[in-house]
């Protein structure tokens, strides 16, 4: 066997002992605590929690907005699963408004620390993608942000600590971040809003998840989201290549 055999059997290996591993600690915590996981027992806790919510809105709100704040801010995993929660359980306008802006106010935090606190870190963990960002920044200004917040080619962490790097103003960065992530949220929060509630989980079975309504609601936010980073990416080159044209006949002249 060769040395890239020996490799690829290794990370199976190791793929398969995380999975039993994982697998293991389900069924643990299904034994341990399955009174508690039950989906009557869920549904009781989301009346509890929309009960606080109720009784002091702005404290709620700000807890939900901080929370997302510091996951997006620290650069945490899970950012797009927290919006879909978030979509889950405010709804779609509310939930869209809410993740819109903390996303943004994450997102300058992690921009502003790069800056400010971790630039040699970061120069020499990106010092590669550091260079390309500002040849395309001198370039196209702050559409290419735009363009890379429209399309999740690159991970939004590395865009936040790579911007803070360069010479954007914060106040740039913000505004920019803030309309060209809005369509991605919009989408995630819905896929999110298309789930129901435990409650209703609880009272009409796994069946109110398979009506024709939500199943057509769930089918399209699944659709969207797939669809999206072809159709932004789509959008995006034939805009570039409409702004080309002019300067191209220009110099056939």
């Amino acid at each position: 066997m060769n040395e890239a055999s020996r490799g690829i059997s290794s990370q199976l290996i190791v793929k398969v002992v995380v999975a039993i591993a994982v697998v293991c600690f389900i069924v643990f915590l299904s034994v341990q605590f399955g009174q508690y996981l039950s989906l009557d027992e869920l549904a009781k806790q989301e009346s509890r929690l929309k009960e606080f919510q109720q009784q002091r809105p702005l404290v709620f709100v700000g807890l939900a907005f901080f929370a997302y704040v510091v996951v997006t801010g620290l650069s945490l995993p899970g950012a797009a699963a927290l919006t879909m929660v978030y979509g889950w359980y405010f709804g779609l306008l509310p939930g869209v408004l809410l993740v819109s802006f903390a996303s943004t106010t994450g997102a300058t935090l992690a921009f502003t620390l790069s800056r400010y606190l971790f630039r040699d870190s970061i120069e020499q963990r990106f010092g590669n993608r550091l260079e390309s960002f500002r040849e395309n920044l001198d370039r196209e200004g702050a559409f290419y942000l735009f363009t890379l917040r429209l399309i999740p080619l690159v991970p939004f962490f590395v865009i936040n600590v790579v911007m803070g790097l360069t010479q954007m103003k914060v106040w740039t960065f913000w505004w920019v971040s803030q309309i060209g992530m809005l369509a991605g949220t919009f989408l995630y929060v819905f896929a999110g809003a298309s789930v129901p509630s435990l409650q209703n989980l609880a009272e009409n079975g796994i069946n109110s998840v398979f009506s024709s309504e939500q199943l057509t609601q769930i089918v399209i936010a699944m659709g969207l989201l797939g669809l999206f980073p072809f159709l932004a990416k789509k959008a995006i080159s034939w805009y570039r290549g409409g702004e080309k044209q002019p300067s191209e006949t220009t110099d056939s002249r």
